[in-house]
């Protein structure tokens, strides 16, 4: 499928191909479990720092505390009035109220049910985590969890610049590991086999090769599709520059730098022992048309049809990543 013209047309949008889903080229061949395997291995081998995609940036406030249960965790986080992000342990030092259900006054977190006050100094029984906020995403570092050499913040990807992009994140949950999310990602061959709403003539045009690739990327052509066969076309690349989070960048085409972050969050284990991932994905659109800057003005009417957009796309990827997690945990699947 080609690419845009080198010069930018008025409207973004190509017609795409009309062959039918059934007719296209099967990938079953290119999708390699060989490589899809090794991929894999080598994003799981990069360090984290011990640090975890805890939530959105927005969904941590000022005024209400914000909990979630990460890798068996209980955490609540809160923000202090010059919108420094703060996290802690879950239950209360004194008797063990949920903190999520406390209140943040001056500053502070404070429990409601006997009213003890805590803050970044902490208290006996009860120390902060390392928190960061990189304006999209907050992340904790559980060095207790990790075991990994710590580092002082967490592994951000590149991203375009905050004023001249919009940012939007969503969250979904499924039973299953982290890896079985990576994993996923890092099969770009099924996009048009399986997402036929979004994508259309998906071509995976390089893969990693050798003892040790660098960059360690994969790079597709692909349609994204708008309406009946109107789309836009981009090639785009898949990296993981940490375990748990596999960034896809369009790297030609309309929106160029745009990114796409899937970060896996683990989030402990069910009532039957099953293990829960969070899929926190973050799209960061950018674009240098002038009618995107009116898209950036209303951008509070955009993002909720990018988080639509990206909930549509992980409901169908979830059940492939929870079947994964089951074939393995059953001993069908060599992962």
């Amino acid at each position: 499928m080609p690419l845009p013209d080198p010069e930018p047309r008025r409207l973004p949008l190509r017609r795409m191909p009309k062959d039918a889903w059934s007719r296209q080229e099967p990938t079953w061949r290119e999708a390699s479990p060989g490589v899809i395997g090794a991929a894999l291995k080598r994003a799981l081998g990069r360090p984290s720092g011990n640090w975890y995609v805890l939530a959105a940036s927005e969904e941590v406030r000022s005024d209400r505390p914000f909990g979630r249960m990460v890798a068996g965790t209980e955490l609540v986080a809160w923000r202090t009035s010059d919108g420094s992000v703060h996290a802690g342990p879950g239950a209360c030092p004194h008797l063990g109220a949920p903190l999520c259900r406390g209140a943040v006054d001056q500053g502070r977190l404070v429990c409601r049910w006997h009213g003890l006050s805590l803050g970044s100094e902490g208290f006996p029984g009860w120390s902060p985590y390392p928190a960061h906020d990189d304006g999209v995403l907050v992340w904790v570092r559980l060095d207790h969890v990790g075991g990994e050499e710590p580092l002082d913040a967490p592994v951000v990807p590149e991203r375009p610049a905050s004023a001249r992009s919009i940012a939007a994140v969503e969250s979904l949950a499924g039973r299953c590991e982290p890896e079985d999310v990576v994993a996923n990602r890092l099969d770009p061959w099924h996009g048009s086999w399986f997402h036929p709403y979004s994508f259309v003539g998906l071509r995976v045009t390089e893969i990693p090769s050798g003892p040790d690739p660098d960059p360690d990327r994969m790079v597709v052509d692909v349609g994204f599709k708008v309406a009946g066969r109107w789309g836009v076309p981009v090639r785009a690349e898949f990296a993981c520059p940490e375990p748990r989070t596999v960034v896809m960048r369009v790297i030609e085409g309309e929106g160029e730098g745009s990114v796409v972050e899937t970060h896996a969050t683990p989030l402990g284990v069910d009532e039957r022992g099953v293990p829960r991932t969070a899929v926190i994905e973050a799209t960061v659109a950018a674009s240098d048309r002038t009618g995107f800057a009116f898209a950036r003005r209303i951008a509070g009417a955009v993002r909720p049809v990018m988080r639509l957009t990206a909930r549509r796309l992980w409901r169908d990827d979830l059940a492939y990543a929870e079947r994964r997690y089951l074939l393995r945990a059953s001993g069908r699947w060599p992962g």
